[in-house]
């Protein structure tokens, strides 16, 4: 028996369907006869440039000199000084991109090693290595230290082994100089330690770091992580 309800029903389903796609296709043609071509093609070329359009991206950070991140202003100086790691990674020191140990040098060795920078050039006036595990150098670093001239910028960092040697008229001269760390050096620390002779660096300038050789943290098999301090020094 057929269903004259459900035929009904689909009937008035169609019949909508058919006005509302003629109702569409009538205001389409009523909307393209109204407005200009040139605005059409205008709308169509817009909707297609968004998808265009690139996405715009903040710039890669850049290395300033040294390899550090941070750019230093005018009356400043960007410097950067890391310790050795293990026997083979020299340690570095750095002011405004003059390598004075490592980069291309290579020469940073074995204990406590100095740099003098002139404080009216700002250039390199001595370089020093002291081995503080075989032989007696501590004198002879303290007579050196003693000798440098006052307001001259000291740059140290260590490399392998920097306390076994270490004597305590060593500990009081960069006490002097205002390490805190000096004491805390144990076998095969990593240390940095910036200075002026005769003076104080501002407080907000990163001076010293340490860090001691623990089996269960070392970086390298019997020696720790190298550690490293950076930022920008003040020429007056």
């Amino acid at each position: 028996m057929v269903n004259y309800r459900f035929l009904s029903s689909n009937t008035v389903k169609l019949v909508g369907l058919l006005c509302a796609s003629v109702c569409a296709w009538y205001l389409g043609y009523l909307f393209a006869e109204i407005l200009p071509e040139d605005s059409i093609q205008t709308a169509i070329g817009s909707m297609q440039q968004v998808g265009m359009r690139p996405v715009l991206k903040a710039p890669a950070p850049k290395k300033q000199k040294c390899g550090v991140w941070t750019p230093c202003p005018n009356d400043e100086l960007p410097y950067l000084m890391r310790s050795g790691g293990g026997k083979d990674v020299r340690p570095i020191i750095c002011l405004n991109d003059e390598y004075y140990l490592g980069g291309s040098k290579q020469n940073g060795d074995r204990g406590i090693n100095i740099v003098v920078i002139n404080h009216d050039t700002w250039k390199a006036t001595d370089t020093k290595t002291f081995d503080m595990y075989e032989g007696e150098f501590s004198g002879p670093m303290v007579e050196f230290i003693k000798n440098i001239p006052e307001k001259s910028l000291i740059m140290i960092s260590s490399h392998d082994d920097a306390s076994t040697k270490l004597s305590e008229d060593a500990k009081k001269v960069f006490e002097a100089l205002g390490s805190k760390e000096i004491r805390n050096i144990k076998f095969r620390s990593a240390w940095v330690f910036l200075a002026v002779k005769g003076a104080k660096l501002p407080e907000y300038l990163e001076k010293e770091k340490i860090n001691h050789s623990e089996n269960n943290r070392n970086r390298y098999s019997g020696w720790p992580s190298e550690i490293q301090i950076d930022g920008c020094i003040p020429k007056n």
